[in-house]
């Protein structure tokens, strides 16, 4: 068997878009991924369903693996013929024990590859308003480790050349030993009225940032109760801050948001949180496909072959929209052929697929439910039409129902199957039990019901009293009235029902809770 090749990747300090594109592109391509908790489980979505996934990580308390357990770890995925990808927190060449793991890798003859990482020395730091050097205040800087015990610390570090040698200097995993290093600095020449920063959990929604000098750090940090991973920045530029702190300024900022939509679909959303400070956390709960059953088949193809009969077709959603497309192309009808129908679109985002398409939509209700499309349809309808409703197999018997009623004869047609997927994420149940989950978005009734059900898949006993810890976005009344039905409190819901609508109730609950 031919030997694999071993990428050792830096994922960046934890915000996931911080990863390289070459980075990201050795992470799609590999067979099997080692990974740390620090390296941003999100991450983990880029990795093909069918690669080897093995959490080496290590927490506060233990060791998951010893490193050298993992040097062989990675001699011994390579020699299987995998290509495996290290992915580790920041730059792997910056504290990350990459010599350690190449070296191993050479002695056995196995390729492998350096990807550096956005280091959380400058990362962080700029995520808080504070770039690491500047023209005017410091035109160097130095990183340097804060992990080891004061003994270690003074053999490795040379304080009375390290304290004024630049005018910056970063400690990275110095939390512990900050009274010690505040001390040497002072007693080697440092001020104590020196600018001093602490960035903790940077470029995470955890994020938060507190500033004092050398002489009063130690307190301001016990009295804020900052706790590890953080990054000390030492030096004028420190005072940049008051003026170019950036991200907390977003609305958002500091909200972790759970998106439960399918992951083809959450794009969009996932882009609007982000936009605006939050941290968008991907665990689709529902994924769509063409129906597979051949009566269902059957029909579709049945009533695509009578494209000239209709004068509605009634699109209630994009989903709608784009399997309606796909059925156009497999069964080989011209969307000429529907000439006679009039397009009726359930919302501006439905509309806009269709109009996307070339076609624009006839009827767009004010009221972006079906409840909404009846009210606009009266007038418009009369008894002895057909319509078609192309729909995913669990919509609502609403609008059909009324129609019927009026006299109009219906062709109904599940046009995409909708089913339950359980993401391979065992940190969220963690995540929500810790409140490191602060919304949880539903953007349909299944996405409620599926949730539930993935949380138990994943071993929470009682995810309704972890979920009620969390605010509660429902995209609309029929998904509230799902999510009250299940135990529920629904916290925030837009007054359109769309996603534009659910990005500003989350904007308006975040401001409200600020007391903005």
């Amino acid at each position: 068997m031919n030997k694999g090749k071993v990428y050792l990747v830096g994922a960046g300090p934890g915000d996931p878009k911080l990863i390289t594109v070459r980075g990201l592109e050795a992470l799609k391509r590999a067979d099997a991924v080692v990974y740390d908790r620090l390296a941003g489980p999100q991450l983990l979505n880029h990795v093909r369903s069918d690669a080897e996934r093995i959490y080496v990580g290590k927490l506060p308390d233990r060791h998951t693996m010893k490193q050298e357990e993992i040097n062989r770890l990675l001699v011994k995925l390579a020699l299987q013929g995998k290509d495996v990808v290290r992915l580790k927190g920041g730059d792997p060449t910056v504290f990350g024990r990459v010599g350690e793991e190449a070296g191993l890798l050479r002695e056995n003859g196995v390729e492998y590859e350096i990807i550096p990482g956005i280091t959380s020395a400058i990362a962080v730091p700029a995520y808080a308003g504070i770039p690491v050097t500047h023209r005017e205040l410091a035109s160097s800087f130095s990183v340097i480790t804060g992990h080891e015990s004061p003994d270690k610390l003074d053999h490795s570090i040379y304080w009375d050349k390290v304290t004024n040698a630049t005018g910056t200097l970063v400690f990275l995993m110095g939390v512990a030993k900050l009274d010690y290093i505040s001390e040497q600095l002072i007693k080697y020449g440092r001020s104590a009225d020196t600018p001093v920063a602490l960035v903790q959990w940077g470029t995470r929604a955890e994020q938060r940032a507190v500033t004092g000098t050398l002489g009063t750090i130690v307190g301001i940090v016990a009295e804020a109760g900052l706790k590890p991973p953080a990054v000390i920045v030492v030096g004028e530029v420190v005072r940049q801050r008051e003026t170019l702190a950036w991200v907390e300024r977003k609305p958002l900022f500091g909200r972790r948001v759970l998106v439960t939509r399918a992951r083809a679909q959450a794009s969009e959303l996932v882009e609007r949180i982000d936009e605006l400070g939050g941290e968008p956390y991907e665990f689709p709960v529902i994924e769509t496909r063409l129906p597979t059953s051949a009566g269902e088949i059957a029909r579709i193809e049945s009533a695509f072959a009578q494209a000239e009969i209709y004068d509605w077709v009634m699109l209630t959603s994009v989903n709608g929209v784009d399997y309606f497309y796909r059925w156009l192309d497999r069964c080989g009808v011209d969307i000429r052929k529907f000439a006679r129908a009039k397009f009726a679109a359930v919302g501006p985002k439905t509309a806009a697929a269709l109009a996307a398409r070339g076609v624009r939509a006839d009827l767009l209700p004010e009221s972006f439910r079906a409840e909404g499309l009846l009210d606009s349809l009266e007038g418009l309808i009369a008894p002895g039409q057909t319509a078609l409703l192309p729909r995913g197999d669990l919509a609502r018997e609403t609008l059909s129902a009324e129609l019927r009623a009026k006299g109009v004869r219906t062709v109904e047609i599940d046009v995409y199957e909708t089913s339950m997927c359980v993401p391979s994420d065992p940190w969220l149940p963690e995540m929500l039990a810790g409140g490191e989950i602060h919304v949880v978005t539903f953007t349909s009734s299944s996405t409620v019901v599926n949730l539930i059900r993935a949380l138990k898949e994943l071993g929470m006993e009682d995810p309704i009293r972890a979920l009620n810890g969390v605010d509660i976005a429902c995209i609309g009344p029929v998904t509230a009235r799902t999510a009250e039905e299940h135990g529920l409190t629904v916290t925030i819901m837009p007054d359109e029902y769309t996603i534009d609508g659910l990005v500003e109730a989350l904007v308006a609950g975040r401001r409200q809770a600020k007391g903005e």
